[in-house]
C-alpha cells in the first residue's frame, strides 16, 4: 500500500514547522504590557463580560459589605434554579430534558398539552433521511464521534430544502430537527466505528418516537435494547444538567461569534460541536475515568486517606497518571465553593451505584472530592476556592451505564444542542453587529526586501 501523503511528516513539513513556532510566538510579557486579558480571563479565572443573555445565570459570588465573595454555586435555566427543575420532574417521575429543552428555547416551563405536542413534534424528526445511514454514518467512520457529528450535521444541510433561511421559525424547525437526531448521528455512528474496526456487531435501531431522548439513546445503544427505568432516568438527568451553562463557555460562544455572521443554522452547529470536542472543553469526564482507573490500580487501600493523599500530591507534582499535574474533575472556571450540577448529580450517582454494586468506587470518588481541594491548596497557589465539577461524576455515572469512552463527549452535546439552539435564537433576534474582537500587533515594522536579496 503506498504511503499517504497526507499523513506523513517529512522533513520539510517538520522545517516548515519550526519556522512557524518562531514567528508565532508571542511574548508573555507583551499580554501585560497591552493589559490583555488571555482567553478573556480575569486573574480570578472568571470570564471578562461580552454579552448579555436570558438563558441561564451562573452565580458563584455574593456581595458582602461593597465586596465580591466567593458563594454557593447555583445555576438557573430562563430564572428557575435548576435545582428545583430536576426535583419536580424527578419527584414526578417524569423524563425531564424535554421540559427543559423547551424552556429553554420559549422561556417558559410547558403545560401538559404543550410538552406532549413538543415530544410528538420530536417524534416525528427522529428519523433520517433515506439512505442517510448508508452514504453518511457507515462510510470511512471516524475514530472520534465528534467528527461523525459535525459531518452528519453539515450533510443535513444538503437535504434541507431551505437550508440558508434565517428566519426564527425556520430556525426553531432547524434546531428541533437536530436536537432530535444527535443520539441517531452519535450512536449509530459509534456502532459504524466499533464495526468498521472489528470490535462488534453491527447493530442500528430504528428510533421510538414515543420514548424519551434519553430512553431512545439507552435504546438506540444497546445490542438487545433493553434498559432500566432508574437508569434512563438518571442519564436523563445528565442531559439537563449539561443542557445549558451560560453563555460564556467555549463552544456556546462559538456559537454566537458564528452565528453573528449570518451563517446558516448547520455551520453554525457544527462550529459549535468542533469546540467541543477540545480536550480542554468537552472531554474532562473522560479523563477524570482515566485518572481513576489509574489511582484503582496504584492505591492499595481505597478508605485510606493518607494514601489517596499521597496520590493526588503527585499527581499534581507530575508524577502519577499522564504527568499533567492536574486532578481531573475538580476546579472549575466560574464555581469556586460549589458546582450545584455535581450537587445534583451526587445523590443520583449513589442511587446508581447501589443498583450496580459499585459502591466501594463511590466511596473513593467521595473521598478524592473530599481531599482533592486540600491537596490542592498545599501544592498550588490558587486565587479561588477549588470543588468538584460536573464531569468529576458524570463519566462515573457513563460507565456505570457501559457507556463507551467514544460517546462521553457526544452526549454532552445531545444535552447541549438544547442550549446552543437557545443561544443562536438569541443571537439572531438581538445581533445585527457581527462579533469582532479587537488585536494589538506586536510585530516590529520592516521593510520589503526583493527576492533576489532574500
Amino acid at each position: 500500500m503506498p504511503k499517504n501523503p497526507y499523513s506523513e511528516l517529512t522533513p520539510y513539513i517538520k522545517q516548515l514547522s519550526e519556522k512557524c513556532c518562531q514567528c508565532s510566538l508571542v511574548q508573555p510579557e507583551f499580554y501585560k504590557q497591552y493589559d490583555v486579558k488571555r482567553g478573556l480571563r480575569e486573574l480570578d479565572g472568571t470570564g471578562v463580560l461580552v454579552g448579555l443573555t436570558n438563558i441561564s445565570e451562573i452565580r458563584s459570588k455574593e456581595i458582602v459589605d461593597g465586596k465580591a465573595v466567593p458563594a454557593e454555586g447555583e445555576l438557573y435555566y430562563r430564572g428557575i434554579n435548576v435545582k428545583d427543575i430536576v426535583r419536580g420532574f424527578f419527584n414526578d417521575k417524569r423524563f425531564g430534558f424535554e421540559s427543559v429543552a423547551y424552556l429553554l428555547l420559549f422561556g417558559e416551563l410547558p403545560n401538559k398539552t404543550e410538552l406532549e405536542q413538543f415530544g410528538k413534534q420530536l417524534g416525528m424528526y427522529r428519523n433520517l433521511p433515506h439512505n442517510f445511514v448508508e452514504d453518511v454514518i457507515l462510510k470511512a467512520p471516524p475514530a472520534d464521534m465528534m467528527n461523525t457529528l459535525a459531518r452528519c450535521v453539515l450533510t443535513m444541510y444538503s437535504y434541507d430544502d431551505n437550508p440558508d433561511d434565517t428566519s426564527v421559525a425556520n430556525i426553531v424547525r432547524q434546531c428541533m430537527s437536530l436536537m432530535a437526531t444527535f443520539p441517531l448521528f452519535s450512536v449509530y455512528g459509534y456502532h459504524a466505528y466499533a464495526y468498521d474496526r472489528g470490535n462488534s456487531s453491527l447493530y442500528i435501531h430504528a428510533p421510538q418516537p414515543e420514548l424519551s431522548t434519553a430512553e431512545n439513546i439507552l435504546y438506540l445503544l444497546r445490542p438487545d435494547t433493553n434498559y432500566t427505568d432508574l437508569e434512563a432516568r438518571i442519564l436523563d438527568i445528565a442531559l439537563v444538567l449539561h443542557a445549558e451553562h451560560g453563555g460564556g463557555n467555549n463552544s456556546t460562544f462559538t456559537t454566537h461569534v458564528v452565528s453573528s455572521s449570518g451563517t446558516d443554522t448547520y455551520s453554525a452547529i457544527a462550529s459549535a460541536l468542533c469546540s467541543l470536542k477540545g480536550p480542554k472543553h468537552g472531554g474532562a469526564n473522560v479523563k477524570v475515568i482515566k485518572m481513576f482507573n489509574d489511582i484503582k490500580e496504584h492505591v492499595s487501600d481505597w478508605s485510606d486517606e493518607d494514601e489517596i493523599m499521597g496520590y493526588l500530591k503527585k499527581l499534581l507534582r507530575k508524577e502519577a497518571f499522564d504527568k499533567s499535574g492536574l486532578i481531573y474533575g475538580m476546579g472549575h472556571a466560574v464555581y469556586s465553593l460549589s458546582d450545584p450540577r455535581a450537587d445534583i448529580f451526587k445523590s443520583f450517582v449513589k442511587k446508581l451505584s447501589d443498583a450496580k454494586g459499585r459502591n466501594d468506587e463511590f466511596g473513593l470518588y467521595s473521598l478524592v472530592e473530599k481531599l482533592a481541594p486540600r491537596a490542592i491548596a498545599e501544592e498550588r497557589k490558587i486565587y479561588k476556592g477549588v470543588s468538584c465539577n460536573v464531569d468529576f461524576y458524570s463519566g462515573f455515572v457513563y460507565s456505570m451505564l457501559d457507556l463507551p469512552y467514544e460517546l462521553y463527549t457526544p452526549l454532552f452535546a445531545m444535552a447541549r444542542i438544547a442550549g446552543w439552539s437557545a443561544h443562536r435564537i438569541e443571537e439572531i433576534v438581538n445581533g445585527g453587529k457581527i462579533i469582532r474582537p479587537a488585536y494589538e500587533s506586536v510585530c516590529p515594522r520592516r521593510p520589503y526586501v526583493p527576492m533576489d536579496k532574500r
